[in-house]
């Protein structure tokens, strides 16, 4: 009985020592296995994140403030009719052709006529008004003799009257009757003297009326005040005008289209950057590959306000000798606020980009674990915290001189990882900023996106795309440069 037993015994010895091993084998696989799986994520994790890079370059940056204006005529005369009347008939042009929108006009060119027979009859009621109150005149000069001539025999006999005096020669009746007689000879010299002024002023009233109605029937021929083009003609052949309070407008005549200018209206918070003499550069939408120049001339102060938003009109000046801008094209103009020549530049998206932890060099990660325990200080950024802790970024347009003390971000690779450099921003178009710093050089490649594949749920997510293709991204936050490249690179 011992030797089975013991013969047993052995046997299961056998049994275990057989599974052990196995046990022993399978975990010595799984290890294998999970430290090859951990050494590929460690070393080829990375490379499954591709990035997209972009050389530094030097060059030129222009901060400049965009608006949208209209072009204008320089000088605009707006000519309309002083008198009412029918259209009868349009003037000549300096080609011989009648007037008509694009004409070129001399100075006294005749543009239109309005129907001038009322006036001609009103002129004609003057005349003879003024005739007869000539005539009135004559005949109360010829008054004011008579009534000379009887105040000297009125007076001959009152002398006479006077040396006789009352006696039997003469009677004291006859004697008043002389002296009556003599007074009120002399009171009418002096109303024939009265009436030949009233007829004087009746030749002056009749003549003023003959004036004012040759004038009426001047104003039945429209003439040109200046040299210029038509640029509207706003009545046809037939068309009656009637002035009342207000002069109807004919025409509208730019004196002068090789001279333009553009009316841009400018946001209060860009009214500061503004000044006389400004380089402004401006497109149409006529010519979209031309770009045009010209010269801030004045600031309108008559602000307005639409929609609680404030803008001032201010007056851009722009030579078109070529003929090319038309009156009333609306505008896109850029006021040129600073520039800067032979810098370091960026794309935008360099500053914005933000690398995920596991790609930053080691060596980096304990500086930027201390930087961000540090109190973060939006300096010269714009930004702001609401009460809710949301931040919010308000517009800045201010000079470079501000904004070439604000920081920033890029990073290169190196190696496997990526390391960051600490850099200044400057000015800002919407494309590229300016840097300064140690570490930069002309050429040098800075990370601005990456791009890994997706996987299937977040393929799923975006509607059905290739979770095998790669999506750049440019991550915003830590770099801290993006919204701060001069200020103007959200413009």
């Amino acid at each position: 009985m011992m030797k089975k037993g013991s013969r047993l015994s052995t046997g299961w010895l056998v049994i275990g020592g057989q599974t052990m091993k196995k046990l022993l084998l399978v975990l010595v696989m799984l290890a294998i296995v999970g430290g090859t799986a951990a050494w590929y994520w460690k070393h080829n994790g990375n490379s499954q994140i591709t990035l997209q890079t972009a050389p530094v370059k030097r060059g030129e940056v222009v901060f400049a403030i965009g608006a949208t204006g209209t072009v204008e005529p320089e000088q605009v005369i707006d000519v309309g009719a002083q008198v009412a009347g029918k259209i009868m008939e349009f003037g000549k042009d300096s080609n011989g052709k009648s007037v008509d929108y694009g004409s070129f006009i001399q100075a006294g060119n005749v543009l239109a006529k309005i129907d001038e027979t009322v006036y001609v009859a009103e002129v004609s009621q003057a005349q003879a008004q003024l005739a007869m109150a000539n005539a009135g005149v004559k005949r109360a000069e010829a008054d004011l003799l008579q009534l000379k001539a009887k105040f000297n025999q009125a007076e001959r006999d009152w002398e006479r009257a006077k040396k006789l005096g009352p006696s039997d020669a003469l009677a004291q009746t006859q004697y008043d009757a002389y002296q009556a007689g003599f007074e009120q000879a002399r009171a009418n010299v002096t109303v024939g003297e009265a009436a030949i002024t009233e007829a004087k002023a009746t030749v002056d009233s009749a003549t003023a009326t003959l004036d004012r109605t040759n004038r009426n029937l001047s104003y039945c021929t429209i003439i040109s005040p200046v040299n210029g083009v038509i640029i509207d003609r706003r009545v046809n052949i037939g068309q009656t005008v009637v002035a009342s309070l207000n002069a109807p407008s004919l025409f509208l005549i730019a004196q002068d289209l090789k001279r333009m200018q553009v009316w841009v209206a400018v946001n209060e918070a860009d009214i500061g950057n503004i000044r006389p003499g400004q380089p402004v550069t401006f497109t149409v939408d006529a010519f979209p590959d031309e770009s045009f120049r010209g010269e801030t001339n004045k600031i309108r102060l008559n602000a307005a306000m639409t929609q609680n938003v404030v803008t001032y009109t201010v007056e851009v000046v722009t030579d078109n000798s070529s003929g090319r801008l038309l009156p009333y094209l609306t505008a896109n103009v850029k006021f040129e606020v600073s520039r800067r020549e032979d810098v370091l530049t960026v794309p935008n998206a360099a500053l914005r980009w933000t690398p995920p932890p596991e790609l930053v060099a080691p060596d980096s990660r304990a500086e930027l674990a201390s930087a961000d325990q540090r109190p973060s200080r939006a300096e010269g950024s714009g930004a702001t915290t609401r009460p809710s802790g949301r931040a919010t970024t308000k517009p800045s347009n201010r000079p470079a001189g501000a904004l070439a003390s604000k920081r920033g971000m890029v990073w290169v690779k190196e190696g496997e990882f990526v390391k960051p450099i600490r850099v200044r921003t400057g000015i800002s178009d919407q494309l590229v900023t300016e840097i300064s710093g140690e570490g930069l050089s002309d050429g040098l490649e800075v990370v601005i996106a990456d791009a890994r594949p997706m996987d299937a749920s977040a393929a799923g997510g975006a509607g059905g795309t290739n979770p095998f293709a790669p999506q750049f991204r440019g991550r915003a936050g830590g770099g801290g440069g993006g919204g701060r490249g001069g200020g103007g690179g959200g413009r």
